[in-house]
Protein backbone atom coordinates (compact mmCIF):
# COMPACT_ATOMS: atom_id res chain seq x y z
CA UNK A 1 0.00 0.00 0.00
CA UNK A 2 2.99 2.69 0.81
CA UNK A 3 6.17 2.25 0.30
CA UNK A 4 9.24 4.99 1.06
CA UNK A 5 12.97 4.81 0.08
CA UNK A 6 15.62 7.30 1.17
CA UNK A 7 12.97 10.34 2.16
CA UNK A 8 14.27 13.65 2.79
CA UNK A 9 13.28 16.92 3.32
CA UNK A 10 14.19 20.35 4.36
CA UNK A 11 12.00 23.59 5.53
CA UNK A 12 12.87 26.90 3.06
CA UNK A 13 13.91 28.27 6.65
CA UNK A 14 15.74 25.69 8.25
CA UNK A 15 19.36 24.69 7.87
CA UNK A 16 18.69 20.90 8.28
CA UNK A 17 16.86 18.00 7.47
CA UNK A 18 13.61 17.84 9.19
CA UNK A 19 13.68 14.00 7.52
CA UNK A 20 16.68 12.06 7.10
CA UNK A 21 16.97 8.56 4.92
CA UNK A 22 13.23 7.49 5.78
CA UNK A 23 12.91 4.15 4.28
CA UNK A 24 9.59 1.60 5.30
CA UNK A 25 6.97 0.20 3.92
CA UNK A 26 3.03 -0.51 5.05
CA UNK A 27 1.26 -3.54 3.90
CA UNK A 28 -2.38 -4.03 2.85
CA UNK A 29 -4.65 -4.21 6.26
CA UNK A 30 -2.06 -3.37 8.15
CA UNK A 31 -2.27 -0.65 11.26
CA UNK A 32 1.78 1.13 11.05
CA UNK A 33 2.51 3.58 14.04
CA UNK A 34 5.08 6.33 13.57
CA UNK A 35 5.94 6.77 16.99
CA UNK A 36 8.34 9.73 18.22
CA UNK A 37 8.55 12.97 20.28
CA UNK A 38 7.58 15.99 19.15
CA UNK A 39 9.12 17.66 16.90
CA UNK A 40 10.71 14.02 15.51
CA UNK A 41 9.68 14.40 12.09
CA UNK A 42 6.19 12.49 12.56
CA UNK A 43 4.02 15.19 11.16
CA UNK A 44 6.40 16.14 8.59
CA UNK A 45 6.58 12.55 6.90
CA UNK A 46 2.86 11.97 7.49
CA UNK A 47 2.84 15.65 4.99
CA UNK A 48 4.58 14.32 2.47
CA UNK A 49 2.85 11.26 2.01
CA UNK A 50 -0.60 13.51 1.96
CA UNK A 51 0.84 15.56 -0.89
CA UNK A 52 1.08 18.83 1.56
CA UNK A 53 4.59 19.02 0.60
CA UNK A 54 6.44 18.53 -2.81
CA UNK A 55 9.87 19.25 -2.52
CA UNK A 56 10.92 16.02 -0.81
CA UNK A 57 13.82 13.71 -2.34
CA UNK A 58 13.38 10.12 -2.33
CA UNK A 59 10.83 7.69 -3.58
CA UNK A 60 7.18 7.57 -2.24
CA UNK A 61 4.98 4.73 -3.94
CA UNK A 62 1.41 4.57 -2.45
CA UNK A 63 -1.20 2.39 -3.98
CA UNK A 64 1.19 0.72 -6.77
CA UNK A 65 1.90 4.64 -8.24
CA UNK A 66 5.07 7.01 -7.64
CA UNK A 67 3.28 9.93 -5.30
CA UNK A 68 4.49 12.64 -7.47
CA UNK A 69 2.37 10.98 -11.10
CA UNK A 70 -0.90 10.69 -8.94
CA UNK A 71 -2.41 14.21 -9.02
CA UNK A 72 -5.86 14.90 -7.63
CA UNK A 73 -6.96 11.73 -8.20
CA UNK A 74 -5.23 10.78 -5.42
CA UNK A 75 -7.36 12.81 -2.20
CA UNK A 76 -10.20 10.15 -4.34
CA UNK A 77 -8.23 6.95 -2.53
CA UNK A 78 -6.70 8.25 0.74
CA UNK A 79 -8.04 9.94 3.73
CA UNK A 80 -6.35 12.10 6.22
CA UNK A 81 -7.52 13.53 9.61
CA UNK A 82 -4.77 16.42 11.31
CA UNK A 83 -3.76 16.73 14.47
CA UNK A 84 -5.46 20.19 14.93
CA UNK A 85 -9.70 20.53 13.35
CA UNK A 86 -9.85 22.07 10.74
CA UNK A 87 -13.66 22.46 10.50
CA UNK A 88 -15.94 25.39 9.36
CA UNK A 89 -17.31 26.78 12.34
CA UNK A 90 -20.38 28.67 11.13
CA UNK A 91 -21.38 25.26 9.60
CA UNK A 92 -22.83 22.41 11.63
CA UNK A 93 -21.24 19.22 11.94
CA UNK A 94 -23.46 18.06 9.18
CA UNK A 95 -22.96 20.52 6.97
CA UNK A 96 -19.47 20.08 6.98
CA UNK A 97 -19.61 16.53 6.41
CA UNK A 98 -22.12 17.33 3.60
CA UNK A 99 -19.79 20.26 1.91
CA UNK A 100 -16.83 17.91 1.82
CA UNK A 101 -18.56 14.63 0.57
CA UNK A 102 -19.94 17.12 -2.42
CA UNK A 103 -16.06 17.29 -3.76
CA UNK A 104 -15.36 13.56 -4.24
CA UNK A 105 -16.07 12.24 -7.67
CA UNK A 106 -17.48 9.24 -6.14
CA UNK A 107 -19.86 8.54 -3.78
CA UNK A 108 -19.55 9.40 -0.32
CA UNK A 109 -20.14 7.75 2.83
CA UNK A 110 -23.52 9.00 4.34
CA UNK A 111 -22.75 12.21 6.50
CA UNK A 112 -25.26 11.14 9.36
CA UNK A 113 -23.94 7.62 9.31
CA UNK A 114 -20.54 8.58 10.22
CA UNK A 115 -21.92 11.77 12.73
CA UNK A 116 -23.79 8.47 14.56
CA UNK A 117 -20.41 6.68 14.41
CA UNK A 118 -18.52 9.09 16.41
CA UNK A 119 -21.13 9.86 18.80
CA UNK A 120 -22.34 13.16 17.24
CA UNK A 121 -25.40 12.54 15.88
CA UNK A 122 -27.57 14.55 18.07
CA UNK A 123 -25.01 17.63 17.45
CA UNK A 124 -25.41 17.21 13.70
CA UNK A 125 -27.24 20.12 13.76
CA UNK A 126 -24.89 22.57 16.18
CA UNK A 127 -22.24 25.02 14.72
CA UNK A 128 -18.95 23.67 15.28
CA UNK A 129 -18.14 26.89 16.53
CA UNK A 130 -20.01 25.67 19.48
CA UNK A 131 -18.14 22.07 19.75
CA UNK A 132 -15.68 21.53 21.88
CA UNK A 133 -11.94 20.63 21.16
CA UNK A 134 -12.85 16.66 21.54
CA UNK A 135 -16.13 17.43 19.27
CA UNK A 136 -14.30 18.56 16.66
CA UNK A 137 -11.70 16.20 16.65
CA UNK A 138 -14.27 13.97 16.67
CA UNK A 139 -15.27 15.98 13.65
CA UNK A 140 -12.50 15.84 11.65
CA UNK A 141 -12.15 11.98 12.17
CA UNK A 142 -15.46 11.32 10.53
CA UNK A 143 -14.13 13.37 7.62
CA UNK A 144 -11.25 11.38 6.84
CA UNK A 145 -13.90 8.41 6.18
CA UNK A 146 -16.14 10.05 3.86
CA UNK A 147 -14.76 8.70 0.96
CA UNK A 148 -14.56 5.16 1.82
CA UNK A 149 -10.96 5.23 1.78
CA UNK A 150 -8.92 2.23 1.55
CA UNK A 151 -5.83 4.00 3.13
CA UNK A 152 -6.17 6.82 6.04
CA UNK A 153 -3.17 8.84 7.53
CA UNK A 154 -4.15 9.58 10.91
CA UNK A 155 -2.17 12.25 13.03
CA UNK A 156 -2.78 12.38 17.21
CA UNK A 157 -6.69 10.65 16.32
CA UNK A 158 -7.67 10.41 20.00
CA UNK A 159 -5.81 13.88 21.04
CA UNK A 160 -8.41 15.72 23.78
CA UNK A 161 -10.34 12.90 23.72
CA UNK A 162 -12.35 11.37 26.77
CA UNK A 163 -11.53 8.04 27.59
CA UNK A 164 -15.33 7.13 26.13
CA UNK A 165 -14.61 9.08 22.91
CA UNK A 166 -11.16 8.07 22.29
CA UNK A 167 -12.87 4.14 22.77
CA UNK A 168 -15.11 4.94 19.96
CA UNK A 169 -11.78 6.22 17.52
CA UNK A 170 -9.91 3.27 18.53
CA UNK A 171 -12.83 0.96 17.90
CA UNK A 172 -13.42 2.38 14.35
CA UNK A 173 -9.73 2.22 13.40
CA UNK A 174 -9.53 -1.40 13.99
CA UNK A 175 -12.69 -1.67 12.19
CA UNK A 176 -10.95 -0.45 9.28
CA UNK A 177 -8.25 -3.31 9.55
CA UNK A 178 -11.02 -5.73 9.82
CA UNK A 179 -12.39 -4.49 6.47
CA UNK A 180 -9.07 -4.90 4.95
CA UNK A 181 -8.01 -0.85 4.82
CA UNK A 182 -4.83 0.47 6.10
CA UNK A 183 -3.93 3.05 8.48
CA UNK A 184 -1.02 5.08 8.64
CA UNK A 185 -1.02 6.49 12.37
CA UNK A 186 1.45 9.16 13.89
CA UNK A 187 1.48 9.65 17.36
CA UNK A 188 3.88 10.16 20.65
CA UNK A 189 0.93 8.25 22.47
CA UNK A 190 2.68 4.93 23.92
CA UNK A 191 -0.66 3.28 25.02
CA UNK A 192 -2.46 4.19 21.44
CA UNK A 193 0.41 2.58 19.22
CA UNK A 194 0.55 -0.55 21.38
CA UNK A 195 -3.18 -1.10 21.23
CA UNK A 196 -3.41 -0.76 17.89
CA UNK A 197 -0.35 -0.95 15.96
CA UNK A 198 0.91 -4.26 13.68
CA UNK A 199 3.81 -2.62 13.78
CA UNK A 200 5.61 0.62 14.86
CA UNK A 201 8.54 2.77 13.73
CA UNK A 202 10.75 4.88 16.07
CA UNK A 203 11.78 8.03 14.58
CA UNK A 204 14.19 10.45 16.17
CA UNK A 205 15.80 13.78 14.85
CA UNK A 206 14.27 12.77 11.51
CA UNK A 207 15.91 9.37 11.28
CA UNK A 208 13.93 5.93 11.71
CA UNK A 209 15.62 3.79 14.55
CA UNK A 210 13.75 0.76 14.72
CA UNK A 211 10.89 -0.92 13.29
CA UNK A 212 9.01 -4.06 14.40
CA UNK A 213 5.90 -5.13 16.34
CA UNK A 214 4.88 -3.94 20.10
CA UNK A 215 4.52 -7.53 20.70
CA UNK A 216 8.13 -8.76 19.66
CA UNK A 217 9.75 -5.54 20.93
CA UNK A 218 8.35 -6.44 24.19
CA UNK A 219 9.41 -10.11 23.97
CA UNK A 220 12.81 -9.38 22.94
CA UNK A 221 12.92 -6.10 25.67
CA UNK A 222 11.21 -7.77 28.54
CA UNK A 223 13.29 -8.71 31.46
CA UNK A 224 12.12 -12.65 30.97
CA UNK A 225 10.62 -12.65 34.75
CA UNK A 226 7.73 -13.33 36.64
CA UNK A 227 6.90 -11.05 39.57
CA UNK A 228 4.80 -12.77 42.35
CA UNK A 229 3.15 -10.76 44.96
CA UNK A 230 1.52 -12.68 47.91
CA UNK A 231 0.12 -12.05 51.30
CA UNK A 232 1.83 -13.77 54.23
CA UNK A 233 1.38 -12.47 58.01
CA UNK A 234 -0.46 -9.42 57.58
CA UNK A 235 1.91 -8.19 55.06
CA UNK A 236 2.35 -7.96 51.42
CA UNK A 237 5.38 -9.38 49.94
CA UNK A 238 7.09 -9.84 46.60
CA UNK A 239 9.44 -11.50 44.87
CA UNK A 240 10.59 -12.30 40.92
CA UNK A 241 11.31 -15.81 39.17
CA UNK A 242 12.88 -16.85 35.80
CA UNK A 243 10.60 -17.13 33.25
CA UNK A 244 11.97 -20.40 32.06
CA UNK A 245 11.53 -23.57 33.91
CA UNK A 246 8.67 -21.74 35.98
CA UNK A 247 6.38 -24.73 35.82
CA UNK A 248 8.82 -26.47 37.86
CA UNK A 249 10.45 -23.76 39.92
CA UNK A 250 9.38 -25.71 43.44
CA UNK A 251 9.72 -22.13 45.17
CA UNK A 252 7.45 -20.87 42.99
CA UNK A 253 4.52 -24.09 42.76
CA UNK A 254 4.76 -23.78 46.43
CA UNK A 255 4.16 -19.82 46.81
CA UNK A 256 1.06 -20.55 44.61
CA UNK A 257 0.28 -23.39 46.50
CA UNK A 258 0.25 -22.46 50.38
CA UNK A 259 0.36 -18.42 49.81
CA UNK A 260 -2.60 -15.59 49.30
CA UNK A 261 -1.29 -14.60 45.72
CA UNK A 262 -2.63 -10.75 44.90
CA UNK A 263 -0.83 -10.21 41.96
CA UNK A 264 0.98 -12.28 38.73
CA UNK A 265 2.93 -11.05 35.71
CA UNK A 266 5.38 -11.12 33.21
CA UNK A 267 8.35 -8.07 33.57
CA UNK A 268 6.99 -6.61 30.01
CA UNK A 269 8.30 -3.38 29.08
CA UNK A 270 6.19 -0.99 27.38
CA UNK A 271 6.28 0.97 24.13
CA UNK A 272 7.98 4.17 25.57
CA UNK A 273 10.25 2.36 27.74
CA UNK A 274 11.34 0.42 24.88
CA UNK A 275 11.79 3.89 23.11
CA UNK A 276 13.91 5.01 25.66
CA UNK A 277 15.91 1.91 25.27
CA UNK A 278 16.60 1.82 21.74
CA UNK A 279 16.65 6.40 21.50
CA UNK A 280 17.67 7.62 24.89
CA UNK A 281 15.27 9.63 24.56
CA UNK A 282 11.29 10.38 26.14
CA UNK A 283 8.55 10.52 24.02
CA UNK A 284 7.51 13.26 25.28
Amino acid sequence: MLEVKNLYFKYPESHEEAVKNVSFQVEKGEIFGFLGPNGAGKSTTQKVLTGLLKNYRGKVTVLGRDLAQWGKAYYENIGVSFELPNNFLKLTGLENLEFFASLYEKEAEKPQKLLEMVGLKNDAHTKVANYSKGMQMRLNFARSLLNKPKLVFLDEPTSGLDPVSARQIKDIILEQKTKGHTVFLTTHNMFIAEELCDRVGFIVDGEIVLIDSPRKLKVERGKHLVSLEYYSNNKIFTTEFPLAGLGKNSDFLELIKDKEIRRIHSQEPNLEDIFIQVTGRNLQ
